[in-house]
């Protein structure tokens, strides 16, 4: 990966609008943009998503597959994990489970090797899979120091417990997890503060392989079915006993709330010391569950402006991440959804309410023609404001016939936080900007180690790409990896407050997000100038405190858990 660092440097401007910011002085006034480049051959991984299209439009065919970056053997490196569909027949009998038909449909692992390439260790890691392929999460559910892996699929989930020897075992019957119906995205989060990760899987819909003609009755025009056409369906939450075995509490905690679910992503949005979750729906109102502090949730999407668009609209949500990009350290939100719909960006209030800030960030005029799914927020130039990274696509391969000036196939999209607005430069980031992709799934991370933020996007029906973060900056970075000891070993749901004098940001620990995928847990933050953090606070699951003083730039700190609240210079 070194050897492909950065090359030529362009530069473009699009005018600006005015959010509420706090933080860093903004960007330069002429947007720098990034560079990504296409490393997926070079580094030896070949993965291709096989959705098996039929003439019968069966909507799981449309969804596309999930991808995640962790580190499974813990030598530092970023490893990947790729999610794979299975064949379909046509007709596909109603009650059918589809499953994998050889390798061509396995699910992957590739292991990073020294030199930062790949080899695909997915046999004798006996990963493989079953079932039509969704989602994937990862998370240490048994705090052994090892990262264990939850797919998802339509039918059934996997839980694989990770050995520790580079290979993974199938504990799913004996953990209770398998779940029904069509699962989606899942999250790996300590419901309860019992320093014991739980796991939340959503559903899509009510579902199965029924012959249902949608779209106009004549050749070529047959489409995909609206999920207007189905019904929701509740999500599954798994409690974790301590046991290595889990029970399905939906119910008793509040998170049962039947939905049509595609992505989920956690943050603390009230600051009182208790994980929220944000659950992205498709064609119906979206859900914010506020943690109540004693173990229950409460949905209060509609009470604090989440729920809808700012013109009362639902949307089909897909893929959302929640993190603060204005830097005033309240976290906010941001939802992928279809064209002609604008992705949602909701701003953060600090009263437990949000407003939609589509329009006034710049976000509903760069939006308004894509189709989104995988997104994250990432500061990919390292100059302390969070950018955003999406996956782009329509669902409807029919969508050109009706509408000539949308696209089936989109090129991902870039969009620049100046600390102001955001603004396009895609153009000027790297080829990969002009492909037209499915894009779907999507995860970030480091994945070279180089202090700047990486991707790995999947395609439906298509490969995978490794997208290198070349983008030429003298930005200073720090990335943070925290270990936690009283709170869960992956210190999900710990937020992070770095100071410098240029101001603060905060981020929280978590491998969910994005659309079906699971990303790096590491902490990363852009310094813009500066060269050490004034301070680093961590509130940790557990509710200890612990701030580190002068923390020097450009380096990755394992930070551990103290006993008790802790200072350390």
């Amino acid at each position: 990966m070194r050897a492909l660092l950065g090359l030529s440097l362009v530069v473009g401007f699009i005018g600006a609008a005015v959010v509420r910011q706090s933080g860093p002085a903004s960007s330069s006034e002429k947007p720098l943009p990034g560079k990504f480049t296409d490393v997926t051959s070079f580094l030896g991984v070949d993965f291709n998503y096989l959705s098996s299209h039929t003439p019968k439009h069966y909507l799981v065919e449309t969804m596309g597959g999930g991808v995640a970056l962790f580190d499974y053997d813990n030598d530092g490196r970023l490893d990947i994990f790729l999610v794979n569909g299975a064949p379909l027949q046509d007709p596909t009998p109603k009650g059918s489970i589809p499953q994998k038909a050889g390798p061509a449909y396995w699910n992957r692992l590739f292991h990073q090797k020294p030199d930062g390439t790949f080899e695909d260790v997915t046999e004798k890691a006996g990963l493989q899979g079953f079932g039509y392929g969704m989602g994937v999460a990862v998370g240490d559910y048994d705090n052994d120091g090892f990262e264990d892996l939850y797919v998802t699929a339509y039918g059934g989930n996997k839980l694989y417990h990770n050995n520790g020897d580079g290979t993974f075992s199938d504990v799913t019957e004996k953990a209770g997890v398998a779940g029904a119906g069509w699962s989606t995205s899942a999250a790996w989060v300590d419901l309860d503060n019992d320093g014991l990760l739980d796991l939340v899987v959503l559903r899509y819909l009510q579902w199965d392989f029924d012959d249902i003609w949608c779209g106009e009755h004549k050749e070529g025009y047959r489409a995909y079915c609206h999920p207007d056409v189905f019904q929701p369906i509740s999500p599954l939450v798994y409690h974790n006993d301590g046991n290595g075995h889990f029970t399905e509490v939906s119910q008793k905690n509040g998170l049962s709330k039947a939905g049509k679910a595609l992505g989920i992503a956690l943050a603390d949005y009230d600051r009182d010391g208790h994980i929220d979750l944000f659950v992205a729906n498709d064609s119906m109102v979206e859900f914010l569950y506020h943690n109540k502090g004693n173990g229950t949730f409460e949905e209060v999407g509609l009470l604090s402006e989440v729920a809808v668009d700012g013109d009362g609209r639902t949307y089909a949500g897909m893929g959302v991440d929640f993190a603060d990009y204005n830097n005033d350290g309240w976290p906010d939100l941001v939802i992928t959804d279809l064209a002609n719909q604008r992705y949602a960006l909701y701003q953060n209030n600090g009263d437990s309410t949000f407003t939609y800030s589509s329009f006034t960030s710049g976000v509903a005029r760069l939006t308004m023609t894509h189709s989104g799914w995988g997104i994250r927020f990432l500061d990919y130039d390292n100059d302390g404001w969070k950018d955003l990274l999406i996956a782009q696509g329509h669902d409807l391969d029919t969508v050109e016939l009706s509408y000539p000036n949308l696209h089936y196939r989109e090129p991902m999209l870039l969009l620049r936080n100046t600390g102001k607005e955001f603004v396009d430069v895609s153009a000027a980031s790297g080829g990969v900007f002009s492909k037209p992709w499915l894009g779907r799934g999507m995860a970030i991370g480091d994945i070279d180690n180089d202090g700047r933020l990486d991707a790995v996007v999947t395609t439906n029906d298509g490969p995978a790409y490794i997208l290198h973060n070349e983008t030429p900056t003298q930005n200073h970075w720090l990335t943070l990896k925290l270990v936690g000891h009283k709170s869960n070993r992956d210190a999900i749901g710990a937020e992070v407050k770095l100071v410098t004098a240029r101001g603060q940001q905060i981020a929280t620990v978590s491998t969910a997000g994005s659309y079906l995928s699971s990303s790096d847990k590491r902490v990363h933050f852009g310094l813009g100038s500066e060269s050490a953090a004034q301070s680093i606070e961590i509130r940790w699951p557990s509710g200890i405190q612990q701030t580190l003083k002068n923390v020097r730039a450009d380096q990755i700190l394992q930070v551990d858990e103290p006993a008790s609240a802790a200072t350390q210079k």
